[in-house]
């Protein structure tokens, strides 16, 4: 599989925030963020990562640093197993469509992502399916997002490319 990504097939993240245009999603896995660009999907809505981050459980407190006497990073994390507990990896999603009983439709959904969804990374051929028009581009460029839009549109395509048959056909034709 060319599809390069540190996940199982299985769901990644549970939405904890949702709006028509976007939603943000906890990982279960600390550290186990999709790829910036990846397309995701929560049963029948489909996005876009376009942020992602890691931070305290608690708002307002931050982690503090524990690796002066550690050798590794993965040491910090042996000696102070509890971490895991106390840290969370989010990322959001920009809404690029969804599957009706008819189709995939790459314009935003009658209603948002709901709470508590389970949001899963897609496979290679809905990856495919979804590539298979440009439609979503109109959304990604009309974005008011805290990247530049250029920067999520080249790491969607690239992310996209890599299932396609014909890559350089595909990134040629998204052009």
């Amino acid at each position: 599989m060319r599809f390069i990504n540190n996940q199982s097939s299985g769901k990644i993240a549970e939405v904890i925030e949702a709006e028509t245009t976007r939603f943000t999603a906890q990982c279960y896995d600390l550290y186990g963020l999709p790829p910036l660009g990846s397309l995701v999907h929560t049963g029948d809505v489909y996005a876009i990562v376009f942020n992602a981050s890691t931070s305290s459980l608690e708002p307002g407190r931050k982690p503090l640093a524990r690796g002066k006497d550690e050798t590794t990073e993965e040491d910090i994390y042996k000696s102070s197993p509890q971490l895991a507990k106390l840290l969370r990896s989010e990322f959001e999603a920009l809404t690029m469509g969804f599957k009706d009983v008819e189709s995939l439709r790459q314009y935003l959904p009658p209603q948002p992502a709901r709470i508590h969804a389970f949001v899963y990374l897609c496979q290679p051929d809905e990856v495919k399916e979804f590539g298979g028009s440009f439609d979503f581009l109109d959304i990604l460029v009309n974005a008011a997002l805290p990247i530049p839009a250029e920067e999520l549109i080249a790491a969607s395509l690239r992310q996209m490319s890599r299932v396609q048959d014909d890559p350089r056909a595909f990134l040629v034709a998204a052009g």
